[in-house]
């Protein structure tokens, strides 16, 4: 399979996951989710890495360009997120998030040379516009739906967040890159140490009884559940499809692709709470498709 395909099936299964998060990641807080969340996933990726041998494809070299990719992309960046999904919803926080595509080709450009013509950056281009169109038009006037369109708290705050999350996650990107484009490096085991840098910063932040860090509200089953789901989806396949995609292609175009998460969620929520999505968003969707092909069939 090549990247392209791996970006969009992670991108796929991020708008899955970002649907599964909504209910627990308000019960327990950002801080309390993330943490649960990696805890669940370092077990799963933790137990696939040992199972397969793939952890002795580690070195020490290679560990500390993980562990701080980890840090910056996930622990940084996953929380940012899920605090700008709970002021501001699923859609708003994907449009925000989709920009990691443009903080990543501008980071790809820079540091490692990598180029981006003729066709591939016309479809790169419809794939961001399509993105964009159908975040920002996504809504039908008039009918806002509670869970997935109301503005907890300052806006401010919440644009915020999700911009920190965005540029948290190219820069992690950019610096697994180096690690993953050796080829000798397991994916699942790579995964596997981002996530437990990221675990153990949050673990640090709970033992000292930081607010931040308190859940809101004590975790139940159904909720412990959804977190195991959402993480399985979204990290333990989908970062691990990213971390593969980036031996293989540039950062820019994998996380121009992997940012069409906010194109795809839109039938996702229309199915969910029965609100068909506006006309806009679905010309923003079918640009985005447009450009997706034209990506595939000029690589």
């Amino acid at each position: 399979m090549g990247y392209e395909w791996l970006a969009l099936a992670a991108a796929s299964l991020w708008a899955v996951a970002a649907l599964i998060s909504v209910k627990p990641a308000r019960h327990l807080g950002a801080f309390a989710y993330s943490r649960w969340r990696m805890f669940l996933v370092s077990l799963m990726l933790g137990s696939v890495s040992l199972a397969t041998g793939g952890w002795q494809s580690l070195t020490e070299s290679t560990l500390p360009l993980l562990a701080l990719s980890g840090l910056i992309g996930i622990f940084v960046g996953d929380t940012a997120l899920f605090a700008c999904m709970n002021r501001l919803g699923p859609r708003r926080s994907g449009l925000l998030f989709s920009c990691h595509a443009l903080f990543s080709a501008l980071l790809g450009l820079w540091l490692f040379g990598e180029q981006l013509g003729g066709w591939r950056l016309v479809g790169a281009l419809l794939v961001f516009a399509g993105v964009m169109l159908a975040i920002l038009f996504g809504r039908r006037g008039g009918n806002q739906h509670n869970e997935w369109e109301q503005v907890r708290g300052h806006l401010a705050i919440g644009i915020g967040l999700g911009l920190t999350a965005a540029f948290c996650q190219s820069l992690g990107a950019i610096i697994a890159k180096p690690v993953m484009m050796s080829g000798s490096v397991d994916a699942v085991s790579a995964s596997g140490i981002r996530m437990g840098s990221a675990l153990l910063a949050h673990c640090t932040l709970r033992a000292l009884r930081v607010p931040l860090s308190l859940p809101h509200n004590p975790i139940n089953r159904q909720v412990l559940g959804m977190i195991g789901i959402n993480g399985f989806l979204a990290m333990a396949m989908g970062m691990t499809l990213i971390l593969v995609a980036l031996r293989q292609g540039d950062v820019g175009m994998v996380a121009i692709l992997s940012s069409t998460t906010p194109v795809i969620l839109l039938p996702l929520l229309w199915w969910h709470s029965g609100q068909r999505p506006s006309l806009a968003a679905w010309a923003g969707a079918l640009l985005a498709t447009l450009g997706t092909t034209m990506v595939l069939g000029a690589g």
